[in-house]
């Protein structure tokens, strides 16, 4: 990233780009303190997210979506990150509120997650009331009512997160270090939402705390899962009023006679970005969408895997089955809540290490630690069915077999650390020289990141079913892509 680095530090170039403004960037760069307020936001986004990934798949599978089709659920975040952050990119850029370019979309989707997070919480009851019998295998409404929730929640946190990256370019102010460390910050207070999200949601008493969500139709673990969306909103309402009261985000107006007075259409505007983009974007484009094919999987059924081929339980079995497979999502949520400390932790040390030995070794070297981590769940899965086989389909696994698995969680954190901080500080480097602006070119960035997330939920379920069901296919693919991305990246890399 040197190379970068030294074509980059000079604010000029930032003030000459398309999203330069003539009443705010020219002061320079913000004060560290500030572009650290805006990354807090990360962890109430996170807080949420961390649920998501944690939660809600053996949520679905428990008002009756079968396992094979619960990955088409998760389609919403990857049409509504393709869709909404380009676009709300686009607008932030080119946005001329009294409050400023970014504050008017950050303040927008934390109130879109506020309704999301109902809709989801109180699916259950809402399908209920809405005619869905106790009883039903398959409960229509309420998945209904979950749906409009999760896609809802899925396009508030992507009008939240592209903002918030590109109000940190905008700080930034072309400063090559400082946007290294405010990604790496941001990519820290992910990951401390994510210990307190995985933290609430291995909690299996936090109920008792709201005793008002159980229910008739919620039952204690969706009642669990309400409660853990209390807690989300009020963290991610705390956090987002401070920061956006603190940081200031001057009224932005393009400078006369520029490029930014021309009236472009929008696609027009997203295709010409793809024109005229450099090589080193390309490059970061490919890197980021085989990165991601290889986290995906993982990231989608990480806790199924542990509730379904290391505890051995069903979702859609009996009770004691049920019992089996909600034990092992709880480990899951412990494991996942081992990852965030290791991210948040390495996360602190990315911007020392990469001027060290460079961006391209740093991801490049972390990709393999990736693939080997997804090719080590075949191994901890054959144990654990061999235990089984040997002590009856109700044995829980050994404590070697769950430290095994805890173990790859924890040290999944130091690739996913890297990919939540490298790939945004070289897009907001790169637009920052190209003239591109901030909030179009992280867009175009999410799409490298969504494309690849839409293959792999309309592909999850089928290439499981085909090889007998379960999630190891999926993660054998991720580890297969984590290999050929750790050798594109040492490549073709600047």
């Amino acid at each position: 990233m040197s190379d970068l680095q030294e074509k980059n530090t000079k604010a000029t170039l930032y003030r000459q780009s398309s999203s330069s403004s003539s009443t705010d960037l020219d002061d320079g760069p913000a004060p560290l303190r500030k572009m650290i307020a805006v990354t807090s936001i990360a962890a109430g986004i996170q807080f949420g997210w961390a649920l998501q990934l944690s939660l809600l798949t053996p949520y679905v599978q428990l008002l009756g979506v079968p396992h094979k089709w619960s990955s088409l659920i998760w389609l919403c975040g990857p049409v509504s990150g393709l869709l909404v952050q380009p676009t709300v990119g686009y607008f932030s850029d080119r946005c001329q509120s009294r409050f400023g370019r970014r504050r008017p979309f950050i303040a927008t989707g934390a109130l879109l997650v506020a309704v999301a997070v109902f809709l989801i919480g109180y699916a259950a009851d809402i399908g209920h009331r809405m005619g869905d019998k106790l009883d039903d295998h398959v409960k229509s409404s309420a998945v209904g009512i979950f749906a409009l929730g999760f896609w809802i929640l899925d396009v508030a946190n992507n009008t939240l997160q592209g903002p918030c990256r590109a109000f940190l370019g905008d700080l930034a102010a072309g400063d090559a270090r400082k946007t290294q460390i405010a990604n790496a910050f941001f990519s820290f207070f992910m990951a401390v939402g994510n210990v307190l999200g995985y933290a609430a949601g291995s909690y299996t008493h936090l109920h008792k705390i709201f005793p008002f969500t159980v229910t008739k139709a919620c039952d204690i673990y969706c009642a669990n899962l309400k409660s853990c969306f209390f807690l989300s909103i009020t963290l991610l309402v705390v956090v987002t009023s401070i920061s956006l009261w603190y940081v200031e985000d001057k009224q932005w107006s393009p400078k006369p006679d520029s490029e930014e007075d021309k009236k472009t259409p929008f696609f027009g505007e997203i295709f010409g970005a793809f024109k005229v983009m450099k090589r080193p974007m390309w490059m970061l484009l490919i890197v980021t969408s085989l990165n991601w094919i290889a986290w995906f999987p993982f990231l989608l059924f990480d806790t199924d895997w542990m509730g379904r081929e290391i505890y051995g339980g069903i979702s859609d079995g009996d009770d004691k089955m049920k019992r089996l497979y909600n034990k092992g999502v709880h480990v899951g949520a412990l494991g996942l809540m081992l990852n965030s400390v290791v991210l948040g932790v390495v996360s602190l040390g990315i911007e020392a290490v990469s001027k060290k030995i460079g961006a391209k070794r740093l991801w490049g070297g972390v990709n393999i630690i990736l693939a080997g981590c997804l090719a080590m769940t075949v191994f901890f899965t054959k144990k654990a069915e061999e235990h089984r086989s040997n002590f009856g389909a109700m044995a829980l696994p050994t404590e070697g077999i769950k430290a095994g698995a805890l173990s790859l969680f924890a040290v999944l954190g130091i690739p996913l650390a890297i990919t939540f901080s490298i790939p945004f500080a070289l897009a907001s480097i790169i637009s920052s020289s190209s003239g591109a602006g901030q909030g179009l070119s992280l867009g175009v960035l999410n799409m490298s990141i969504v494309i690849p997330q839409m293959i792999v939920s309309f592909g999850a379920g089928p290439v499981d079913a085909l090889f007998g069901g379960g999630n190891l296919p999926g993660f054998v693919v991720g580890a297969i892509a984590a290999a050929i991305s750790s050798v594109v990246a040492f490549t073709v890399l600047p």
